[in-house]
């Protein structure tokens, strides 16, 4: 059975640079996504339930890129590192090449968003 955490409105889940070790489902709830700029959080983003959180830095294991944190209360399944590894190394090595050039090309457009 999957772990899972449940974060109370306005408490964070991850923050912009930290290192990355797991992913997470969103179960339920929503979460906001920000930025920093000028000493200042501003949003970037919201996810939604049934969608992913903190995949692009667990799976090029680059720092966070943002800062994720509850709108209401949420409810997250915890993807470990190990289990994706697992499954990932079972894969062609041309699905490995194809999740980075992705994770590469996203981390480029991301970093020319301008807020």
């Amino acid at each position: 059975m999957a772990d899972t955490i449940t974060l109370k409105p306005e408490e964070y889940l991850m923050r912009e640079g930290e290192d990355s070790n797991e992913m997470y489902f969103l179960n339920s709830g929503t979460m906001a996504v920000y930025k920093v700029k000028n000493n200042t959080e501003v949003q970037i983003g919201t996810i939604y339930s049934g969608e992913l959180v903190g995949e692009m830095s667990f799976l090029d294991s680059e720092p966070r890129s943002a800062t994720v944190k509850a709108i209401g209360e949420c409810e997250l399944v915890v993807i470990p590192n190990e289990k994706l590894n697992k499954y990932l190394s079972a894969q062609p090595k041309w699905y490995r090449a194809l999740v980075q050039t992705l994770l590469d090309r996203l981390r480029r457009t991301s970093s020319r968003v301008k807020i």
